[in-house]
């Protein structure tokens, strides 16, 4: 039921991904790059949280759809970005080969580089209140920036190995590296509704313990998974010696970190109803159910 309702969910940004990156003057291929990476597949997360926030609030899907699906294209430059050689060397990514490997090191690159561009002009020419668009995006540059995933990623980096790191140093690298990006996409959906503060405050705290639970089953799904179904090698990172939840804590433990950040999500949005509300509760379930 929650798969369905997240297709739902997931088809007209799928439209609007199919199209988004045609633009006069793009080297074609750079193009093919770029849009090798982007048509990949994947849940789109971070679109889908950011559209249902908006809806939850009172927003319409076609005031914010370009705005979300944008997000998608931050994402995707990072997940190039982060399979390079110098970061985590993957070959393989959504059951695909790495954009590196397919394209070539240098052009990979450059194909990180224009998804993340592209996507800020995306989404200042959203038809919105510009005071409203301005600081969603500046919430989404945040995240995506030095204090927020690109900072995470060095952290993850420099961290890695670190037998004796703590519990609350994990979760700050994670909080940055995935969680400050699925944070700030139910925020920016609850400002492009214009939702009040109490709105505000309640989609950050979602969006925090969401992207926890979601990188502690990420973690766990790296031990336990199946590779055909993940698109992406299992035991990856305890190949490279990542520091990871289940390394720090085990196996049990882990789940039972992860099924506390569901609760936590579910508490943040306790007092909303209606379809969008029953969505986001299920998604926050599911998160965790994908480990049992």
């Amino acid at each position: 039921m929650i798969k369905q309702r997240l297709d739902d969910y997931r088809a007209p940004i799928e439209k609007v991904l199919q199209n988004c990156l045609q633009e006069e003057g793009v080297p074609e291929e750079l193009l093919e790059s770029m849009n090798y990476s982007l048509q990949a597949g994947g849940k789109r997360i971070r679109p889908v949280l950011c559209l249902v926030w908006a809806e939850l609030l009172g927003q319409k899907k076609e005031n914010v759809l370009h705005f979300c699906s944008s997000l998608e294209l931050i994402h995707t430059y990072s997940l190039i970005h982060d399979d390079l050689p110098a970061m985590d060397n993957d070959d393989l990514r959504r059951g695909k080969a790495s954009n590196h490997i397919r394209f070539g090191e240098a052009l990979a690159i450059l194909a990180g580089d224009g998804l993340l561009t592209r996507a800020f002009s995306m989404m200042l020419q959203s038809n919105l209140a510009p005071e409203a668009v301005l600081q969603a995006a500046g919430q989404i540059s945040r995240a995506a920036g030095p204090a927020g995933m690109v900072g995470g990623q060095v952290l993850d980096m420099t961290l890695s190995g670190n037998k004796k790191m703590e519990l609350e140093k994990l979760k700050e690298m994670h909080s940055r590296k995935t969680g400050a990006m699925i944070k700030s996409s139910c925020l920016a959906g609850a400002i492009l509704a214009r939702g009040g503060q109490e709105d505000q405050l309640r989609a950050e705290e979602y969006g925090a313990a969401l992207g926890l639970a979601f990188q502690v089953a990420d973690d766990i799904l790296d031990i336990t998974g199946d590779e055909a179904r993940l698109g992406k090698p299992v035991g990856s990172d305890q190949a490279r010696d990542k520091l990871t939840y289940p390394a720090l804590l085990g196996l049990d433990e882990s789940r039972r970190l992860g099924l506390e950040m569901v609760a936590r999500a579910k508490q943040a949005i306790e007092t909303y109803s209606g379809i969008q509300a029953d969505f986001l509760r299920d998604l926050a379930g599911y998160i965790m159910d994908r480990v049992e």
